[in-house]
């Protein structure tokens, strides 16, 4: 089997967002001073989502295509990555100021000594299912048959890997005995299940109703849901929210405050909105795939999922650090400061 690889998945997700994102300049980063200023004096961030067309980023464009980010006088340039983990090394390595992506990443940088915290929480669920290809439907009926078997995932090390780790030690899988495979999502995870290069594999939408809707695979594991969430990782599992280095947010708190008082105010957008008044609002190239009306439903059926205010859910952290520690080796043992992997002071200020 040959996997997909990820400069492949690169170039893919690049080329998609030249398409849909106009503002993006995810070729030829420099490690510039963070929010340096544009000639017009606008602060200018850059954000890096591992796959801005994911409805679980969806906050993210909407705020670009509601204004709001030009209302708090921000200069936002995004770029995309297949998966959360090459946006959390590229933070790191200061080619990008912020990244959206999941909370259980700042967990799993403080166990590696590297201090990073969220500041807005966009989703209170993960937006994920396990798929499973459709002939092999049959012979996998729970993470317990994931031994022996090929399981996709946006990226090694991404939280999509975290979460399917986690099913597999839970279900009594030891470690090593299942084998995680780097497909990102959309057409290339797509293609993983019809060219047979995996088995089953965790996604969002809306590549599990283009996966439904071509007849490829199955839903297993539905994680989209808060409910769905505590039944499979036994508590909330806060997933997508903005994330900077400590470092960052302490040198330019201003500029942090703007951000945050962007995505709050999409969030209460989102809630006093209908899925079709949304989808009428993203660029049509995040439904070009399945088809606007396929899009509108995934929406309607997992809108549920995004954060009504912003804050960290108090049960949160807890439920993310014992999912990590079940398999991580960084995590498990360790002790981690989770009050310092997340703060609620920006949004409380943006309400």
């Amino acid at each position: 089997m040959k996997p997909v690889t990820t400069s492949l998945l690169a170039k893919a997700a690049c080329v998609a967002l030249a398409l849909a994102v106009p503002a993006c300049s995810a070729g030829g980063m420099s490690s510039a001073t963070v929010a340096s200023k544009s000639g017009g004096g606008t602060p200018a961030v850059r954000i890096m989502a591992g796959g801005l067309d994911k409805q679980i980023y969806l906050p993210v464009i909407l705020a670009r295509e509601l204004g709001y980010y030009q209302a708090q006088g921000l200069d936002v340039r995004f770029s995309d990555e297949p998966g959360g983990v090459e946006a959390e090394t590229a933070m790191i390595s200061g080619q990008v100021d912020a990244v959206v992506g999941f909370y259980d990443h700042t967990v799993d940088l403080q166990s590696k000594g590297k201090s990073a915290e969220s500041v807005v929480q966009l989703l209170r669920a993960p937006g994920e299912v396990e798929m499973v290809r459709a002939d092999k439907a049959g012979s996998i009926k729970s993470p317990a048959d994931f031994s022996g078997k090929h399981l996709g995932v946006t990226g090694l090390g991404s939280s999509s890997n975290f979460l399917t780790q986690y099913l597999e030690a839970k279900n009594g899988v030891t470690a090593g005995k299942a084998v995680s495979v780097a497909v990102g999502a959309g057409s290339t995870f797509v293609a993983a299940m019809q060219n047979k290069q995996i088995d089953a594999g965790m996604t969002t939408e809306p590549t599990i109703s283009l996966l439904e809707q071509k007849k490829l695979a199955k839903p297993l594991i539905d994680i989209r849901t808060a409910a769905g969430a505590k039944a499979a990782l036994g508590g909330t599992y806060p997933a997508s929210c903005l994330y900077l280095t400590t470092g960052y947010v302490q040198k330019n708190p201003e500029v942090v405050q703007k951000l945050v008082n962007v995505y709050v105010e999409t969030l209460k957008w989102i809630q006093s909105h209908s899925a079709a008044e949304i989808a009428d609002k993203m660029p049509t190239d995040y439904y070009a795939g399945v088809g606007k009306d396929v899009y509108t439903k995934a929406l309607q059926n997992e809108k549920g999922m995004y954060s009504p205010d912003g804050l960290m859910p108090a049960d949160g952290p807890k439920t993310v650090y014992k999912v990590l520690s079940a398999f991580d080796p960084t995590v498990k043992g360790h002790t981690v400061d989770l009050s310092k992997t997340y703060t609620n002071d920006f949004v409380n200020k943006a309400k």
